[in-house]
């Protein structure tokens, strides 16, 4: 599955995943309403398979159009990060749209069955963006313990390759979510100097830092999160943080290669982990056939 990243995830790539038989999402938390209905658009007219369209529930005003937006566009999931309101959920499945919740502990797996939602995703810490402190090796087996009777666990973070695939069934998954890898295919929407730095980033090139959001974020380590590392008294909570990235331009997810006064040095880069074992850039379809072949052949070699 494509993570849903924002201000990546758009209809190329998403179409691409989908056409190549994995499942691609839409990342429309930076979008507006209006964009969103472009980009269901453009999906539906590359592929005629199903995706789904990930929205922040930290935005309520705007969430609810949103997901009637997505329904009428023709996504089959939708994937909630921070947290699942209930009405929403009823709304999908009004609607036969599954619904998906990010996790990144135990108890937030259960709360997101007992909300009524279809499938979890189990985000380990080492994953990129908005993540937890868990890690995806300990996490997705307790989550898929704790609900994995009831519906479908999805493993997120730190996963690049088949073996990511092969490993996440191991620990008791269905799929995995993988985004950070995508990131560096030509289809992927980005910002620019963005891919240039996935691929050559060693696995300890990111940091989890509030310094853009005012929430936990794994981003690629550059001197703004320095800074802030250096002095979090300058820190200040979600949203008025965001608000102050966005203003002072360091802030420009959503953009792309076009996009003017992209300071390399200050720019937010989420990524996890898994960008020290990204060395070229691939085509989406070309890097879906890749990761079964490869988990294949690992879950072949070990049956033996």
């Amino acid at each position: 599955m494509l993570a849903g990243m924002g201000g990546v995830s758009y209809s190329a790539l998403v179409g691409a995943v989908s056409n190549a038989g994995g499942f691609g999402c839409l990342g429309a938390s930076t979008m507006s309403s209006d964009e969103l209905v472009t980009q269901l658009t453009e999906v539906r007219a590359i592929t005629d398979r199903p995706f789904g369209v990930d929205l922040l529930t930290a935005f309520p005003e705007s969430l609810e159009r949103n997901v009637e937006l997505s329904i009428e566009g023709g996504a089959s999931v939708f994937v909630a990060g921070l947290g699942v309101p209930r009405h929403v959920v009823d709304t999908c499945h009004r609607h036969n749209v599954l619904v998906m919740s990010l996790c990144g502990k135990v108890d937030h797996a259960r709360r997101a069955l007992d909300s009524g939602c279809d499938a979890v995703i189990a985000q380990g810490t080492e994953a990129g963006g908005h993540t937890g402190t868990v890690a995806t090796m300990p996490l997705v087996p307790l989550v898929a313990d704790a609900v994995g009777e009831t519906i479908p666990v999805i493993a997120a973070g730190g996963i690049f390759d088949g073996r990511g695939l092969a490993a996440a069934l191991a620990l008791g998954a269905d799929g995995v979510w993988i985004g950070t890898r995508f990131i560096a295919t030509p289809e992927a929407r980005a910002v620019r100097g963005f891919k240039e730095r996935i691929l050559v980033g060693a696995e300890d090139a990111t940091t989890i830092t509030r310094a853009y959001t005012g929430k936990t974020m794994r981003v690629l380590r550059n001197d703004r999160t320095d800074r802030y590392e250096a002095d979090p008294t300058m820190l200040r909570p979600f949203p008025e943080q965001l608000a102050i990235s966005l203003a002072d331009g360091s802030f420009h997810l959503g953009g792309d290669d076009t996009t003017p006064d992209v300071d390399e040095t200050v720019e937010a880069y989420p990524a996890g982990q898994s960008v020290g074992g990204i060395a070229e850039l691939i085509g989406a379809s070309e890097l879906v056939a890749r990761i079964n072949a490869e988990a294949e052949a690992i879950l072949t070699r070990l049956g033996r």
